[in-house]
């Protein structure tokens, strides 16, 4: 894109002030740490945001264009600074997207569907002929604001633009039609999917349509008959194209989705004139970033199969995030199927990585190597991954953030193993995007202003600390809670600066805590004086504390009778100032005990405000948890707590929350056993047919309950149910895989997922427990995975 700031006020209907700047991409991120051109940075408000206070910040990053729907103070930046003022940041980017697909003469591929989206979209580009410039969306820009995104990257002179277009509620396929336009639609499938603000699957189907409304020709499957059905009946004046008829030979995945999804490939490739791709080449999709712990204190983003210039920018930025300071390493390979000229894409990838301020860059491949003097910071190039790996230095990688951007062909997994911290098979994945997605759903119920705590004790739940925490502060969570100080001290240490929360604060923690700066819980009068004395000895003033009332679960808090002593004291405390006083309503997720719950939040409204009253400065009350945020909007005062809730379990089973936790390991061995024989410890296992029985290195050392054993637990491998089979070892256990078709040895094998019936909730049930206990009770020794979409 090219356009002068006084172009994109007559677009956008904006008002256009300042210096008349011409901008080459947009920002919309204030953590972005890097840009190739000139950026305009858009600021936009929420209803618990406002990035028009990063402003002065992106100035000071060399932004000199802006688009606002306030514009600054006067005086507030330099005059050599240009904007444009409009009523909804939002709406104005969407316009300039759309006027600027109108000058695009290629085809545009607008791409929906419940699932398969993205693989359709990166199979295309796999698949279509050398030579043919193709511009696809980065993975996850597929909402309102990522499809004007994208759009806006097309540079112009590419023959094809994929995009991908999602929604998840009614009238938001029309603003994205608005501005896709599409030529040709391909609806990759049809399912329950983001369903629950729809009605029924028709009127998701409906609102699907509209992207097709004005397209030429569109591509389906008939395995959806609804959906086919209702593109018939829609656009019978239409070419339609009924994917279902294309032959898939040689490709190398046999599920029925990958299967789905390379017809509809062939359907696409079918009707452009191009020659039919050769499935055989085909890979899989990496969907998102990983993040690990690395070797020597070193954390790891792994996304080692995926290649291409729109998503680097994106990686790079995520990076950075990571990073919290540490310095970082950008391993990146030879970048395929661009549809650049070698000199002007490495030429772009040297502008970005110099732009975002990676620190040591290692290269691998003939034309990476090929341009090395392009990129300005410390570098080393290697012609392969073979050559590199003999001169990989573990000691070297100590303490950084290291990125590994690679191309399939380039097989970086071969870095990421000798880098990662942990060999176990079994690893916990940890959705970092459906915790985003659980952040707002409770945000969304929230008054504006009111404030948010995110629970991150017991390491997030088992989740883990600082992945958790990092993605935490940059969703703009006010305050974490801890539960004891050394998990403060470890997120501190491992760079996270937010306010933290110390929930069970003692005495013997309180010389750690102040020179960390972590606030403690105080919940009776030694607390409070141990404490105050604490920061006078480090010459501490108005210091935060957080006072715990207690309003009926008796735990921890001061009680009503001593109110009175405690306003009298307080005030008089110079060392420490009340930051905020909070209470716990322990029956919030029972219908049963409402009565009782609404006597705690009147209970502590009254005691909250007395405290309030007697101190000369303001505080931040608080009793709301996850389940109160749900049911009792009169707890909301001026914050809330997100705890369980954040990690997808609610209130009555919630169906807009999703879980971020799945358990997987591996098949390790298989044996075929007849009828009758026994397995495992004490023999408990007989077997009742003849039998293919897998092991997988999962146990009760790694937080698989004993009582699991012996039927009653049945973990997923291929999509089928496989139960255990005898009791469950330390390290190992064995599991019933006779109904599994074509298993393997390394075969996946899910213990808990978000899947009904292989999910926390009914392992939970099984066990007459809590989700709580299950996924705190993960091992350290399993490795963590977090993933996400770039």
């Amino acid at each position: 894109m090219k356009y002068l700031l006084s172009e994109i006020a007559r677009i956008c209907g904006g008002a256009f002030s300042g210096s008349d700047r011409a901008v080459s991409e947009v920002v919309t991120d204030s953590r972005c740490c890097g840009w190739e051109g000139e950026p305009l940075f858009v600021a936009m408000r929420g209803r618990n945001h406002d990035s028009h206070v990063f402003l002065a910040e992106m100035y000071g990053r060399g932004v000199r264009a802006f688009l606002v729907e306030c514009e600054p103070e006067a005086g507030a930046l330099p005059p050599e600074c240009g904007f444009v003022r409009v009523d909804d940041a939002l709406a104005a980017l969407q316009r300039l997207a759309a006027r600027h697909r109108e000058g695009f003469r290629g085809t545009v591929v607008g791409i929906t569907g419940s699932n398969g989206k993205t693989v359709v979209k990166e199979w295309i580009a796999q698949a279509v002929p050398p030579g043919v410039k193709l511009f696809r969306s980065p993975r996850s820009y597929n909402s309102q604001l990522g499809v004007a995104l994208s759009l806006l990257m097309i540079v112009g002179d590419e023959e094809v633009a994929l995009i991908e277009a999602g929604i998840s509620e009614p009238g938001e396929m029309e603003r994205l039609e608005r501005m896709i336009r599409p030529d040709t639609v391909i609806f990759t499938s049809i399912g329950d999917a983001h369903q629950e603000h729809f009605a029924s699957l028709g009127q998701k189907i409906d609102e699907k349509l509209l992207l097709a409304r004005r397209a030429r020709r569109i591509i389906h499957h008939g395995a959806y008959p609804q959906l086919a059905e209702a593109v018939a009946f829609r656009y019978g004046d239409k070419l339609l194209c009924d994917a279902a008829a294309c032959p898939v030979e040689g490709l190398p995945f046999t599920d029925a989705a990958s299967v789905r999804n390379a017809q509809l490939v062939c359907a696409f490739c079918a009707a452009m004139g191009y020659s039919a791709p050769d499935l055989r080449r085909l890979q899989p999709v990496a969907m998102r970033l990983e993040v690990k712990d690395g070797i020597h204190d070193s954390i790891l983003v792994d996304d080692a199969y995926n290649a291409d210039i729109n998503s680097l920018s994106i990686a790079l930025d995520y990076l950075h995030g990571v990073a919290a300071g540490r310095p970082t390493t950008l391993v990146l390979s030879d970048i395929p199927q661009s549809g650049l000229m070698p000199d002007e894409l490495y030429g772009r990838v040297a502008q970005l990585v110099a732009a975002s301020g990676v620190g040591r860059v290692v290269g691998i491949g003939p034309e990476i190597c090929r341009h090395a003097a392009l990129f300005t910071c410390p570098a080393v190039f290697y012609r392969s991954t073979d050559e590199y790996l003999p001169h990989l230095d573990r000691e070297a990688v100590a303490g950084r953030a290291i990125l590994l951007k690679g191309s399939r062909a380039s097989r970086f997994e071969r870095i990421g193993r000798l880098l990662e911290r942990k060999s176990h098979t079994t690893v916990l994945e940890v959705d970092l995007d459906a915790m985003i997605h659980n952040l707002n759903y409770f945000r969304a119920k929230l008054r504006p202003g009111v404030r948010l705590v995110a629970m991150v004790k017991a390491g997030s739940y088992g989740a883990g600390d600082f992945e958790v925490a990092q993605m935490l502060r940059h969703q703009g969570v006010h305050w974490l809670a801890v539960a004891f100080a050394d998990e403060g001290v470890l997120l501190r240490e491992r760079g996270i600066t937010m306010p933290v929360v110390v929930l069970n604060a003692d005495e013997g923690s309180f010389d750690a805590m102040v020179p960390a700066r972590l606030e403690p819980e105080i919940y009776n009068f030694r607390s409070l004086r141990d404490f105050a004395a604490a920061c006078a000895r480090y010459g501490e003033r108005h210091y935060p504390i957080h006072l715990k009332l207690d309003t009926g679960m008796h735990r921890l808090g001061f009680g009503e009778e001593e109110l009175d002593a405690l306003c009298r004291e307080l005030p008089q405390l110079e060392s420490v100032r009340v930051a905020s006083v909070f209470s716990h309503l322990n029956c919030s997720d029972m219908p049963e005990r409402d009565d009782y719950t609404r006597a705690q939040i009147a209970r502590f409204d009254r005691m909250s405000g007395r405290i309030a009253e007697a101190l000369p400065y303001p505080v931040l009350r608080h009793t709301a948890n996850s389940a109160a945020i749900e049911r009792f909007p009169e707890a909301q005062f001026d914050m809330c707590r997100l705890g369980l809730g954040l990690y997808g379990f609610g209130f009555s089973h919630n169906d807009g929350l999703r879980p971020v936790s799945s358990l997987r390991t591996r098949i390790v061995q298989l044996r075929r056993l007849p009828e009758g024989e026994t397995v495992g410890y004490g023999c408990a296992g007989v077997l009742a047919r003849d039998s293919v029985v897998a092991t997988v290195p999962v146990g009760y050392a790694d937080g698989l309950d004993r009582h699991l054993g012996c039927g009653r637990w049945a973990m997923r491998v291929g999509g089928r149910p496989a139960p255990i089979v005898g009791r469950v070892c330390m390290d190992s256990c064995m599991i019933d895989v006779t109904d599994v078709p074509d298993v393997r040895e390394g075969d996946e094998a899910v213990v808990f997922s978000a899947v009904p019936g292989n999910d926390l909730e009914t392992m939970a049930r099984v066990l007459d427990t809590i989700p709580y206990e299950i996924m705190t009770s993960v091992s350290g020794r399993v490795k963590r995975i977090y993933l996400q979409e770039q």
